[in-house]
């Protein structure tokens, strides 16, 4: 299992990792963004808060590429950068062409990151909806956000995979970018709007409180920043609902599969609580924090990520992180902003009398409100777990769900958010998971089910980063 999991990650971090495509086009353009040297970086801060400049200072262009995708305009428009690369244009403008062009049910567009289990880029797709995919010749007015994709061609889905279950590759979507219209230019330290606000919140750099990052000592096994920086680099593409979403994540931009959404979630965000200087984290931040306003725009628009075995996984974390970094009280407590909104650590922890004797529990692999083996089990002997497949909810417990949430649950503590976060029973079962000898247990559900689970045991992640940072700081804070 070991040497697996080493493949797998390494496959992963090897598919992701190339050079960054994106075009310069003037100094203006470039002293946004967030794609230049460590060297070079401007860390900006309420004390070096950047002025938004005048329309007449952003360039006029009559076509923008990022990623393999060109956007043609029917004539030159102000083009500007958000803080993390992506480009805006000062609407409203008509766009003609989309290249490569969405045909054949195959590099899809899609206005404003719908939260619906439905999606328009790619006709293999689960769920997929032509009537979602928007061409040219398209009228862009501000308040809007296009998303366009490519499709990785049929010669292509053989490729080795980017960290997916099983070996199979379960995306159809090789790349995204995203470019946004909107009524005047930005400040040069603004974060791109979520794909799925249209009321365009601007979050500024300048406004993050990066002195509530710890600053730990680094472990062994800390990986290595420029590796993450590119993982993280580009938009990640989270707007879908439904355990096919992973259908629609662009392979170059972001893994496909929810558990290792999660992992990389708990990764980077362990990361930036290292003794890295702030230069050395200011571009990993920034795309973090990205990630977390794109996940929040997408909740506050319907969005969310019930538990179905690890698909929903890793979601909550980033948007409490940046709501705290921001200082955006709403944005931090997703649970009290959005009554109703579901996330999978949620649904999939809960406490009860588990058959093991441990009081926080795994929900099942539906969470709380599921039924037969993909509801709660726990409470049962493994003879007595329901359904016609047993060990289908032990199995998700150990395969793709608690092996990803140990670092999110350790960052959450070393960021005092236990209580923002306003579930206990998510972080008593991570205790649970890394602190109980299941090795009886393991004998006993073999005994009773005939499944052996003992190649996924407790005490430990698939990340040995994220088990030394346990290790080290885990028990140091304890509350």
């Amino acid at each position: 299992m070991k040497l697996i999991a080493f493949l797998i990650n390494t496959l992963f971090l090897v598919a992701v990792t190339g050079c960054h495509p994106g075009q310069k086009s003037s100094a203006l353009l470039d002293k946004g963004s967030m794609l230049e040297d460590h060297g070079d970086l401007i860390i900006y801060t309420k004390n070096n808060r950047p002025p938004t400049p005048e329309i007449s200072d952003l360039p006029m262009m009559d076509s923008l590429s990022q990623y393999g995708i060109t956007w043609k305009f029917n004539k030159k428009v102000r083009v500007g950068k958000f803080i993390t690369g992506d480009y805006y244009v000062v609407g409203p403008v008509t766009i003609i062409s989309i290249t490569p062009p969405p045909e054949g049910g195959r590099n899809g567009s899609m206005l404003d990151g719908p939260t619906t289990v439905q999606s328009g880029y790619d006709s293999r797709t689960i769920e997929y909806a032509a009537r979602l995919t928007v061409k040219a010749p398209l009228h862009l007015k501000p308040g809007h956000s296009l998303i366009s994709s490519i499709s990785l061609k049929d010669d292509e889905l053989d490729r080795p995979p980017v960290m997916a279950r099983n070996g199979i590759p379960q995306t159809n979507l090789k790349s995204a970018a995203v470019l946004t219209c909107l009524a005047s230019p930005a400040p040069l330290d603004a974060f791109r709007p979520s794909y799925s606000d249209t009321t365009q919140v601007l979050y500024r750099a300048s406004d993050l409180k990066r002195q509530v990052l710890p600053t730990l000592e680094r472990v062994a096994s800390t990986p290595d920043l420029l590796t993450w920086e590119r993982i993280f680099d580009r938009p990640w593409i989270d707007h879908t609902r439904g355990w096919g979403n992973r259908e629609t994540h662009p392979t170059d931009n972001m893994p496909e599969y929810g558990r290792e959404t999660s992992r990389a979630v708990s990764i980077v965000s362990l990361m930036l609580m290292l003794d890295f200087t702030p230069a050395e984290k200011e571009k990993l931040l920034l795309s973090f924090v990205q990630y977390g306003i794109d996940l929040w725009g997408a909740a506050r628009a319907g969005g969310g990520w019930h538990a179905e075995g690890g698909y929903g996984n890793g979601r909550k974390w980033p948007i409490i992180f940046s709501g705290i970094l921001l200082g955006d009280d709403k944005m931090q407590q997703p649970n009290t902003s959005i009554p109703g909104i579901r996330f999978s650590e949620d649904d999939q922890t809960m406490y009860g009398n588990g058959w093991t004797g441990a009081k926080a529990i795994f929900a099942g692999h539906t969470g709380q409100g599921g039924k037969g083996d993909r509801g709660p089990y726990e409470h049962l002997p493994p003879a007595e777990w329901p359904g016609p497949k047993k060990t289908q909810s032990e199995s998700y417990r150990r395969c793709c769900t608690s092996i990803s949430w140990v670092g999110s649950a350790l960052s959450a503590h070393l960021l005092n958010a236990k209580k923002v976060w306003n579930h206990d029973a998510y972080f008593d079962y991570v205790d649970r998971w890394m602190t109980e000898d299941d090795s009886l247990f393991l004998e006993e559900i073999k005994r009773q089910t005939g499944s052996d689970l003992s190649s996924q045991p407790q005490r430990k992640t698939w990340d040995p980063f994220v088990d030394e940072m346990w290790a080290k700081y885990r028990s140091k804070n304890i509350d």
